[in-house]
């Protein structure tokens, strides 16, 4: 990590307050909109390394990396501090609309509202796999692998324990071969 691009711990409750502000079922999109494009503070391949080791750990994806990145910057003090921006306002929010789901959950109006953010979600959690995967430009089996997985959870319907079992040691395989090749 670069040393210029280390944001202190208001600026990364500010950053993640924004991320958790915005990003509505779409989280991971929006955290490389902020922290890679609009703050610089992390480069492409720095966000997905830290993203694909959030995303083996339980728990929210984003939550992970905001504990990981936080302490990478400034300790626990960067943890709590990225972690409490992220959750500050998704709590609120979440909060509000319990007390309006308790009112009006039964209106059709709101039902197609939330299939339309969830619609929007997963169209911006796609933009932004595309956009990082022409910036990086992975080697082809790793593009081969994605579309495997792709079409085992899409049209396959394909257990998501399954392809972890299966395509896991399949993709550690080939990331090791190809390290050994380099």
């Amino acid at each position: 990590m670069n040393e210029q691009r280390v944001p202190s711990t208001g600026e990364l409750f500010l950053g993640f307050l924004q991320i958790g502000g915005l990003a509505f079922g779409g989280a991971v999109a929006w955290a490389r909109q902020v922290l890679v494009e609009s703050r610089g503070w992390l480069t492409e391949r720095e966000y997905a390394e830290l993203l694909g080791l959030a995303q083996v750990l339980p728990g929210p994806n984003i939550g992970n990396f905001a504990v990981m990145y936080g302490r990478r910057c400034h300790g626990l003090a960067g943890s709590l501090a990225a972690v409490g921006g992220f959750f500050l306002l998704p709590l609120c929010i979440v909060l509000a609309l319990v007390l309006v789901w308790q009112e009006y959950g039964q209106n059709p109006w709101i039902d197609a509202f939330m299939k339309g953010v969830a619609a929007a979600a997963a169209g911006m959690a796609l933009g932004a796999a595309l956009k990082s995967g022409f910036k990086l430009k992975p080697p082809p089996e790793q593009i081969v692998a994605i579309l495997v997985i792709a079409a085992l959870a899409a049209w396959w319907r394909v257990p998501l324990g399954w392809i972890i079992l299966v395509m896991g040691p399949i993709c550690v395989g080939m990331a090791l071969y190809r390290a050994r090749r380099a």
